[in-house]
């Protein structure tokens, strides 16, 4: 009779009888770029698991650095044909930053239709993306968590129009938005973070209403830095609807008036950092109604602001001694939009 025990000491086993499983944990593992790019080169198998397990990229081009190993080791220059490469090949990609991607245009952002799984996306300095591509992305990724597109100055946000409600961090910094834009960037319901500081002169005082109609309701970091144009009514809407927020930068929005700042100190409930640097017409009274709502504030960044009087500063400081004044002004606000998702 054979001895089974013998027979089954004498079977070789290697790294390669390894279920795909086990060999994806042995990769994500991995520390160095090097061992990273190597694990691919040993055979089809390890290379299709070095693919399916990539879940960041970006290119040399690129402002922001994720991590070392999610760079394209390629030439800076993405062409549409390139990319199209990489996202059928890496097809279970949640972070892709093509900031700074200047030959992308809309039918680049086409090939994202592979990429089903994408969270978060950073488009910032990407002049030739307009609204068509917004609109191809939203509605290919059903998923997407957050978006950046600073100066992106083609784009007005009407192509987020329909978003998944998902979508919960926009970075618009510097673009040319229009009322009809920032309606669709809060279409989904879900925005929590929305930055649309140095927004275009097509925004009106009543330009940012819809923000406070109930769709954002979620919001809970605003940053309307350097909105010159924003008056009263979208603020007072604003602090209205939008009962969770907790940081609003207001600096340099030289159109809110007493009857605005009324409206924060009242409504603004859960509040705990406001911006109001270099507002030109926070006046006394308008400081009057912060301090005397607002229960929940934390901290108050102030300065240059030429209508207060050194007197209701300090009484400010007397009456509130619960918030802490500061002087410096603040330029970025809220979570990175690489780290979002993971909140």
């Amino acid at each position: 009779m054979e001895d089974v025990s013998e027979s089954d000491n004498n079977v070789e086993t290697s790294i390669i009888h390894l279920p795909d499983d086990c060999l994806s944990f042995i990769f994500q593992r991995l520390d160095s770029v090097a061992d990273h790019d190597s694990f691919g080169l040993t055979c089809h198998r390890w290379l299709n698991i070095q693919n399916i397990s990539r879940r960041s990229l970006q290119f040399q081009c690129s402002f922001s650095v994720l991590n070392p190993s999610s760079l394209s080791q390629t030439n800076p220059d993405v062409s549409s044909h390139h990319l199209h490469r990489l996202l059928t090949r890496f097809q279970w990609l949640e972070h892709l930053s093509l900031s700074g991607c200047t030959v992308l245009n809309d039918s680049s952002l086409d090939s994202l239709r592979a990429s089903l799984s994408l969270k978060c996306v950073n488009l910032s300095y990407c002049p030739l993306v307009s609204d068509f591509g917004i609109k191809a992305l939203s509605q290919a990724c059903l998923q997407l968590e957050s978006v950046k597109i600073s100066n992106c100055k083609s784009i007005t946000g009407v192509g987020f129009s329909g978003c998944s409600p998902t979508l919960g961090y926009v970075d618009a910094d510097s673009c040319q938005l229009e009322p009809k834009g920032i309606t669709g960037i809060i279409s989904g319901g879900g925005i929590e973070f929305l930055n649309i500081s140095g927004v275009s002169c097509y925004i009106r005082k009543d330009g940012l209403v819809p923000i406070g109609s109930g769709i954002a309701s979620k919001l809970r970091i605003l940053n309307l830095r350097m909105c010159r144009t924003v008056g009263d009514e979208s603020i007072e809407a604003i602090a209205k609807g939008c009962p969770l927020l907790q940081e609003w930068n207001l600096a340099l929005c030289h159109e809110v008036k007493i009857s605005g700042w009324e409206a924060v100190g009242k409504w603004c409930r859960n509040l705990k950092k406001l911006h109001v640097n270099r507002c030109r017409n926070l006046c006394d009274q308008g400081l009057l109604a912060l301090r005397c709502g607002c229960m929940n504030l934390q901290i108050l960044y102030m300065n240059g602001n030429a209508r207060l009087t050194p007197t209701a500063i300090e009484m400010f400081r007397l009456h509130r001694a619960d918030i802490t004044l500061r002087t410096e002004e603040m330029m970025v606000i809220g979570p990175d939009w690489r780290l979002y998702a993971q909140e």
